[in-house]
């Protein structure tokens, strides 16, 4: 039961946050990095992603209940939003904008602003791994939990996602050689079928829910 939960989840949080998908993005704003500059900055951009999306794993039903906003509602709501990040990923959307803006934090750093040098904070730990799409799908995550135990499954699953996101960050350059743009679409497209069949279950359960 748990191992079902935890395979659920991670695969949930592992096509939203998509670590093969951030890696070339990645290894093109740190072209001119060193090694250890490129690796503090992805350790740095991990640790910070992690941080955001367990305190609204951990806090963001209540933050709902403040805004007078029911589950059910934000279940509609998150499963929409991680539906036409699906139909993005199978047309290459989701890449395109990625690379665009990406390509606006290279043409700042050319033209030294220093503001934007350190890549760690914007674009790779928000929006890039901290998104909307990964914080809603943790939220929806954490609030079909039972109990403390399966809310840690969660956690843990979220923790391995972001664990393979630092590995895909520092192995960048060799990622993408390897792979190569032809199979990287290829699997972009898979991840984004997948995730337009979890979209629609979420959405399936918060209209089963309310009516």
């Amino acid at each position: 039961m748990m191992w079902a939960l935890f395979l659920s989840a991670f695969t949930t949080l592992f096509v939203v946050i998509d670590p093969p998908g951030c890696a070339p993005i990645y290894a093109g704003l740190t072209a001119n990095a060193t090694p250890r500059q490129a690796f503090v900055m992805a350790l740095r951009a991990c640790l910070i992603a992690s941080g955001i999306l367990v305190v609204f794993a951990l806090f963001g039903e209540d933050l709902l209940g403040a805004l007078h906003i029911e589950l059910d509602s934000f279940r509609i709501a998150g499963g929409i939003m991680l539906f036409m990040i699906a139909i993005d990923m199978v047309f290459e959307k989701r890449t395109e904008r990625r690379e665009e803006r990406a390509e606006k934090v290279r043409t700042a750093q050319s033209q030294g602003q220093p503001h934007v040098e350190d890549v760690s904070v914007f674009p790779m730990a928000m929006p890039m791994l901290a998104g909307p799409g990964s914080i809603a799908s943790v939220m929806l995550l954490t609030a079909r939990a039972h109990g403390l135990t399966e809310t840690l499954v969660i956690l843990g699953a979220l923790g391995a996602v972001m664990l393979l996101s630092f590995v895909a960050l520092i192995g960048a350059r060799p990622i993408i050689r390897a792979l190569g743009s032809q199979v990287e679409a290829v699997i972009t497209r898979l991840l984004g079928v997948l995730l337009a069949a979890l979209a629609a279950q979420f959405v399936i359960d918060g209209l089963r829910a309310q009516f």
